[in-house]
């Protein structure tokens, strides 16, 4: 789950990471009012989204007068933003973030997120701060230091002070960049974050030290931990179709090609699209209906799928380990009666009453191609979208 950046400022506010002053707007005279009551001569006008790259694709200004701030925000309300990470339709800003003005000295990057390989917390500082990550992982690596941390000892000083010499903070701010940093693991590892991102912290002319930016992401299996994080949720940052099959338990992601998926276990269907991409086809989707689907999922997944208009057939892929393949092929044969299919149907099932599935799907007189290995499954399903 995501959240915007100023949602990821109040809760870093919380474990008293530093942040400028600002509040959400969700009108134009409202963000006028914001910029009144912060006073000052200096307001930065934010677009939030869930996508990075903001600024690049003009949702950030800085404004100079009221008027300014009047203009910016008429401009950006409302306005379908592109960014890198939105992809080419754009998100639509419905929300803003009116903020102080900063005195920027010297940007810096900081970001906490759980490590894999060694099973530890990965710190995560750059002195190339406000620039895209990626671009200088990729051109200076050694430019990225990182601090790998066990979780049941927490961060020491000796690590703090590595990161904030390491990326060039002076000495009279060290203190400070080092309470921000070990403040900010805090907060990663209290909300069970996935990624605790500051791009830039920032170092002030009179030396203080800033989160002039926070993007959060949280581990959705520990959201019943945290209804506090969970009313942040905005819905109109997702797509409708993962919303939809969330509420029956189903794992979806829109993709871009026309071949619908529906299969059981992550593995099976990373597996199935890699198929569909070799025999020179896109999936439409990612779709697992998990070990205990039933009728009534498979109903659902094929509606959620068949709503995408790009859709021009479906393969429905199924190991019946814990899932019995006369269950998938019952709720085949209602799917397909219940939205009417009119687009290509291949179906391949293995394991548990794998003989009996097939014969339901032979009895239902729906023109239902079948395929016993996924090489043939994906060959058919690309010739008959063809």
């Amino acid at each position: 789950m995501k959240i915007h950046e100023y949602q990821g400022k109040e809760i870093l506010r919380k474990f008293g990471v530093t942040t400028p002053r600002g509040k959400p707007a969700f009108s134009v005279d409202e963000a006028v009012k914001v910029a009144e009551e912060l006073g000052g001569k200096v307001w930065v006008v934010k677009a939030q989204i869930h996508a990075g790259g903001r600024g690049k694709g003009g949702g950030v200004k800085v404004a100079k007068s009221l008027d300014e701030v009047r203009q910016y925000a008429s401009q950006i309300l409302g306005m379908q933003l592109v960014t890198h990470q939105t992809g080419p339709e754009g998100q639509k800003v419905r929300r803003l973030l009116i903020e102080e003005g900063a005195d920027i000295k010297k940007e810096y990057y900081l970001a906490v997120l759980t490590d894999r390989a060694t099973q530890k917390v990965a710190v995560m500082a750059s002195s190339e701060g406000g620039m895209d990550i990626e671009e200088v992982a990729h051109a200076t690596p050694e430019k990225i230091l990182k601090e790998f941390v066990d979780p049941l000892v927490g961060i020491t000083d000796q690590q703090t002070e590595n990161l904030a010499r390491g990326i060039g903070v002076p000495e009279a701010s060290l203190p400070q960049a080092k309470a921000e940093i070990a403040k900010l693991y805090q907060c990663y590892m209290e909300t069970d974050a996935s990624l605790a991102e500051i791009n830039p912290l920032i170092l002030e002319g009179n030396g203080n030290i800033k989160a002039l930016d926070a993007k959060f992401n949280f581990d959705s299996n520990a959201l019943y931990r945290h209804p506090e994080i969970v009313e942040y949720r905005d819905l109109d940052e997702e797509d409708a179709d993962e919303i939809e099959a969330s509420k029956f338990d189903l794992a979806y992601i829109s993709l871009d090609g026309n071949i619908g998926c529906l299969v059981n276990g992550a593995g099976l269907a990373m597996a199935t699209m890699d198929t569909i991409k070799l025999f020179g086809a896109e999936p439409a989707n990612f779709l697992d209906v998990g070990g205990g689907a039933t009728t009534e999922k498979v109903t659902e997944a094929f509606k959620i799928m068949l709503k995408n208009p790009k859709v021009k057939g479906i393969l429905v892929n199924i190991f019946g380990g814990i899932m019995r393949c006369d269950t998938i092929a019952n709720g085949v044969v209602t799917a397909a009666r219940e939205t009417h299919l009119s687009v290509p149907l291949v179906v391949r099932m293995k394991g548990t009453n794998e003989d009996i599935g097939k014969q339901i799907l032979k009895d239902s007189g729906l023109p239902i191609i079948s395929a016993d290995s996924m090489a043939e499954a994906a060959q058919k399903i690309v010739d008959a979208v063809k």
